[in-house]
C-alpha cells in the first residue's frame, strides 16, 4: 500500500512518532506484595525500558486481560473501567506467584519510511530493511498486536504459573522460577510464535536497577526457541521479542507482533520496588 500525498504524511508523522514505540510492557507498582493488599498495574510504553507514555484501559483495544493466582483465573475485563490508570486495581486474596496477561487487538499506524527502516534494522530485520530502502513510499501502514505478561509474588513465591503457556499467538514462558533463584543463577525462557518455537530470532533482555540504570542485552533464540540469561543484578527484568512480516491483508503494509514478560529479582528476597524508585514516575 503506497501513499504519496505529502500533506497527509505531514499530518500523521507527529502521531506516528509517539504511537510507534518499540516497547510496551506491564508494570506492577510492586512485585513483592502481601495478601490483602491491592495490585496496582500500569501499562507503559517507551524505548529501552524507559517510561515515555502510559495508557489507560481500553475495552475496544483489549482481547484478553486475566490474572492467574495459582489455579484461579479471574477475567479483569469485567472490573476494569474505561481509561483507568492504573490499568487495574485488584485485591489479592491468595498467596503465591501470580501472573497477569494482557493481549491487545491489532492497531494500525502510519510510520514514516526512514523511521520504519531504522526500526527494522534495530530489531534484526536487515533483509527487509534493505528491501524498503528502494521504496518510493513516504510512509508505511504498520499493524501491531501485543501480548504482554508480568509475574509477581504474594507473600511467597510458590507455584508454577511462570511456565504456563496461555495459547497466545506470541508468548514468552520461563522454565525456572526467578523468585526462587539466587544471584548468578541462570534462567531459560521459551518464545513461541503461533504455537511453535521461534527459532533463530533476536530477543532482548533489559534489567532496570533501583538507581534507574538500564542494562540491555541482545539474545538469540536457539532451534528450540529458547534463550538463556543470568540473574546478574537486583532489579526489574523485561524480556521482549518482535516479529515483523509483510501483511496478508490490504489494510496494512506490514504486521508487527510483539511480546514482553516482566518480573523482578532480588538476591535478598526484598527490594525497594516502588514506582518512583525504579524511575517510572512519582506514583506509589
Amino acid at each position: 500500500m503506497k501513499h504519496n500525498v505529502a500533506k497527509i504524511f505531514l499530518m500523521i508523522s507527529a502521531v506516528a512518532l509517539f504511537a510507534f514505540a518499540p516497547d510496551t510492557f506491564l508494570l506492577p507498582e510492586s512485585f513483592y506484595l502481601h495478601k490483602g493488599e491491592k495490585l496496582n498495574l500500569h501499562l507503559l510504553t517507551g524505548t529501552n525500558f524507559a517510561k515515555e507514555g502510559e495508557a489507560g484501559y481500553s475495552a475496544a483495544k483489549t482481547i484478553k486481560f486475566n490474572i492467574y493466582e495459582g489455579s484461579k483465573k479471574t477475567d479483569l475485563t469485567k472490573t476494569a473501567r474505561e481509561n483507568d490508570s492504573p490499568l487495574a486495581t485488584y485485591p489479592l486474596n491468595s498467596s503465591g506467584l501470580a501472573l497477569v496477561e494482557l493481549n491487545t487487538k491489532a492497531e494500525s499506524n502510519d510510520v514514516p519510511r526512514d523511521q520504519f527502516i531504522t526500526y527494522l534494522t534495530d530489531q534484526g530485520f536487515e533483509t527487509l530493511a534493505d528491501k524498503l530502502k528502494n521504496s518510493n513510499s513516504l510512509y508505511f501502514t504498520e499493524k501491531s498486536t501485543r501480548y504482554l505478561k508480568t509475574l509477581f509474588t504474594v507473600d511467597n513465591p510458590g507455584g508454577s504459573i511462570y511456565e504456563k503457556l496461555m495459547g497466545n499467538d506470541f508468548e514468552i514462558m520461563l522454565k525456572q522460577n526467578p523468585y526462587k533463584k539466587n544471584y548468578g543463577e541462570d534462567i531459560t525462557a521459551v518464545i513461541n510464535y503461533k504455537g511453535k518455537p521461534l527459532k533463530n530470532s533476536a530477543a532482548y533482555l533489559y534489567i532496570k536497577t533501583a538507581s534507574g540504570n538500564v542494562y540491555p542485552q541482545k539474545l538469540d533464540t536457539d532451534a528450540s526457541g529458547q534463550i538463556y540469561f543470568t540473574l546478574s543484578r537486583d532489579g526489574i527484568y523485561m524480556i521482549r521479542c518482535v516479529h515483523i512480516e509483510e501483511s496478508t491483508t490490504k489494510d496494512a503494509d506490514y504486521e508487527t507482533t510483539s511480546t514482553s514478560f516482566t518480573f523482578a529479582f532480588s538476591n535478598r528476597n526484598e527490594m525497594p520496588n516502588t514506582y518512583k524508585e525504579f524511575g517510572f514516575g512519582d506514583k506509589h
